[in-house]
């Protein structure tokens, strides 16, 4: 069954008005019919519902079913180092997939990728939200995740400050592996994980201490060195599986 999102203000007691995107997929892209049956959430709720009418602009759902969506237990915010091309495209859907909540493009010493221009960053953003918006219906999350801005490394230090985990992996990093990390984090029952990846050239080791200084866990992820599109898509994956049973039936 199709699944589309809906902001509060568009469920009317016991109906549903889709609009915009999605207005536009289910006419014209998918042709659904009235009569046809479809699920929608919105702010934390998600609804079996019927298509009533098709207007000119708007589509009207009957809601036949709604229920409390099941929230994601573990809440992985991904700083990802700016990546050149298409990467970043492909790092918001995988992450959207395996279940990111947040995301931050971050520039950092060595990101080869740099965004002055004001317009330039709004489209950009406005392309990798449409992205994660449309791997969260394939994907059927009950939750659209945002990729909140374009920063620099300073500001994501800022932002990091009040965090309690942080997680880093570092190619130089030998001893401590990613899954020690996991497991003292698991004894703590902490949900919210700030997860940082470094662009095509890597962190400086000047930027590795100082994400220590805010409390930053810097780890091993693999034997082997993962490219940036990579990396953030394994790391998580990991995260999710050792704290909240991914892949468990």
């Amino acid at each position: 069954m199709h699944r589309f999102f809906a902001i509060k203000d568009d469920v009317k007691q016991d109906k549903i008005i889709i609009k915009d995107k999605d207005f536009n997929h289910i006419k014209n892209v998918l042709r659904m019919q009235v009569g046809e049956k479809l699920e929608v959430s919105s702010d934390g709720m998600l609804y079996a519902g019927e298509i009533a009418s098709i207007l000119d602009d708007s589509i009207i759902i009957n809601i036949l079913e709604s229920k409390v969506s099941c929230q994601e237990d573990i809440e992985i915010t991904l700083f990802q180092g700016l990546a050149k091309g298409s990467k970043m495209d492909l790092i918001i859907q995988k992450g959207t997939e395996i279940g990111i909540k947040n995301f931050y493009a971050v520039s950092t010493h060595r990101t080869i990728v740099k965004i002055n221009d004001e317009k330039k960053e709004k489209n950009r953003l406005n392309r990798w939200n449409a992205i994660a918006q449309e791997a969260a219906k394939q994907s059927k999350r009950t939750y659209i995740p945002e990729v909140k801005d374009i920063i620099n490394f300073k500001e994501m230090i800022g932002l990091l400050k009040e965090e309690n985990i942080i997680i880093v992996p570092y190619e130089d990093e030998k001893n401590i592996s990613i899954g020690e990390v996991l497991k003292e984090i698991k004894g703590k029952n902490e949900k919210k994980i700030n997860l940082i990846i470094g662009p095509e050239g890597g962190f400086e080791k000047e930027e590795i201490e100082t994400i220590k200084d805010v409390g930053g866990s810097i780890v091993s992820l693999s034997s082997k060195i993962l490219r940036t599109e990579t990396a953030g898509f394994v790391a998580s994956t990991i995260i999710l599986y050792e704290l909240s049973g991914l892949g468990v039936i």
